[in-house]
């Protein structure tokens, strides 16, 4: 799922190059990282990436093994349910009985083996049982602006895993409730991974989202015409009800197991937190291009433009990115308004451009 626009990263991040294809934490596009810790365990041709239609041909310039018959551009933003339905007839039409795993494309993992390792648990575990696969995180810190899952009891072992039932799913907490949550032991963050069979999904789609799953039926009906796909999504997607996965089928199914994350995660959700994979000076200053800071503690600052120097003195606890034509400077407190402000940037005619 590669479909974000990618507003808390701006103005590094633009509508028509957000997030996942750029470099924010690495030398590589964050899609290209995700495809890359998924060799040897699925082939880069057994890869669907949905998009936006607007990202598509930057998809294939930053992943060019993809095959672009399967980098699909939707028209419109429909949700994360769409997209999960949108790929569940794609796949169907390959191999009725495949299993397949949805997969953000901008989280930050640096253990490729531990992943790759868990998520052969996770389709072993699809493969053998009508179940929903998820992968919960080990939670390392009480973060506010992660979703968290339950642990409950132990299903079976999968090779030499322990699969574990899923008592709920909870939304981002305040920091207290988080506390708790790490103290009891029982909580992961969720990472938005999830791996089932086309029949499990379908199952799934057709109980908690009928409508939706209907009209999806219909664009997998005129494709077995000879129509075209992009055509189809642009006549059929804009009427997709609009709703997350998470919430459509996720938190309500009864067969959702997890498995136990056996790597390192990040979702890197704004700036602060790219400051987490970069090694920091003696004043946990955070620097990445050409910068002079004096006096100055706990600052972020990201530039591409080696012939412009961010000289910065006696600030604290600030943003700066620089762009060839735009800065944002940004109090760390308010990193998590920037997707709001950077819309109402958008709002003005003579800024729209910068979007």
């Amino acid at each position: 799922m590669a479909g974000g626009k990618g507003e808390r990263f701006w103005p590094e991040s633009r509508l028509s190059r957000p997030k996942q294809l750029l470099p924010i934490v690495g030398d590589s596009a964050m899609l290209a990282q995700t495809i890359k810790r998924l060799e040897g365990l699925v082939d880069s041709q057994d890869i669907f990436v949905i998009t936006n239609a607007q990202q598509r041909a930057a998809v294939l310039e930053v992943c060019p093994k993809l095959d672009p018959a399967k980098v699909i551009g939707e028209p419109v933003g429909r949700d994360t349910a769409a997209a999960v339905g949108l790929a569940t007839i794609l796949v169907r039409r390959e191999d009725p009985g495949a299993i397949f795993a949805m997969l953000p494309a901008d989280a930050v993992i640096h253990d490729a083996q531990g992943l790759r390792a868990t998520l052969e648990t996770a389709f072993l575990a699809a493969e053998e049982d009508c179940v929903v696969a998820t992968i919960g995180i080990q939670a390392q810190f009480p973060a506010t602006g992660y979703g968290y899952i339950q642990q409950g009891k132990p299903t079976q072992k999968y090779a030499d895993r322990y699969a574990y039932k899923v008592k709920r799913f909870v939304e981002k907490p305040d920091h207290d409730t988080a506390q708790s949550y790490i103290e009891s032991g029982d909580y992961f963050w969720n990472a938005g991974m999830f791996v089932w069979s086309v029949d499990t999904i379908v199952d799934q789609l057709e109980k908690s989202t009928p409508n939706l799953w209907a009209a999806l039926l219909k664009i997998d009906t005129e494709l077995s015409t000879g129509a075209n796909l992009d055509e189809l999504l642009e006549e059929h997607y804009p009427r997709l009800e609009k709703i997350s996965v998470d919430y459509a089928i996720i938190e309500k199914a009864s067969n959702v197991i997890m498995v136990e994350s056996g790597f390192d995660w990040d979702d890197v959700g704004e700036w602060p937190a790219v400051a987490r994979h970069y090694p920091a000076d003696n004043e946990e200053n955070v620097v990445r291009g050409a910068a002079y800071l004096q006096a100055s503690r706990e600052n972020i600052v990201f530039s591409r433009d080696p012939d412009h120097l961010v000289a910065m003195l006696g600030v604290e606890d600030l943003i700066v990115v620089k762009t060839d034509d735009a800065t944002l400077i940004c109090h760390k407190d308010k990193a998590q308004n920037l997707k709001d402000f950077v819309q109402s940037i958008g709002d003005q005619e003579r800024y729209s451009h910068l979007m």
